[in-house]
């Protein structure tokens, strides 16, 4: 068993995966609800980029609608955003222990 060649993989994925990591701070990935009256962007960091609503859907007498639809809109974008940490983490990683024991 060589430990410094384990050294040296061990710090290799540790930069991968600080690369990873800025990359998904930068990727964006969005989400419709509605049919698409209400759209999420979030970063794959998980930062809300923008919301943008139709405003064929904007009733004043129907605002539960409307926070429904967000509040879709934006979860369905978040979990687009996990999705795509896993798949470049996994990349990095080979899958290992779920995300390395929890620590992704």
């Amino acid at each position: 068993m060589d430990i410094q060649k384990m050294m040296r993989q061990a710090q290799k994925m540790q930069s991968d995966m600080q690369a990873v990591q800025q990359q998904l701070e930068a990727a964006e990935v969005s989400a419709s609800a509605g049919g698409g009256m209400v759209t999420a962007t979030v970063t794959g960091a998980k930062k809300i980029k923008s919301i943008k609503i139709s405003p064929d859907v904007v009733d004043k007498d129907d605002v539960e609608m409307l926070e429904d639809l967000v509040t879709a809109a934006v979860s369905e974008a978040m979990d687009k955003a996990d999705e795509l940490a896993k798949t470049e983490m996994t990349k990095v990683t080979g899958g290992l222990g779920g995300g390395l024991g929890g620590l992704l």
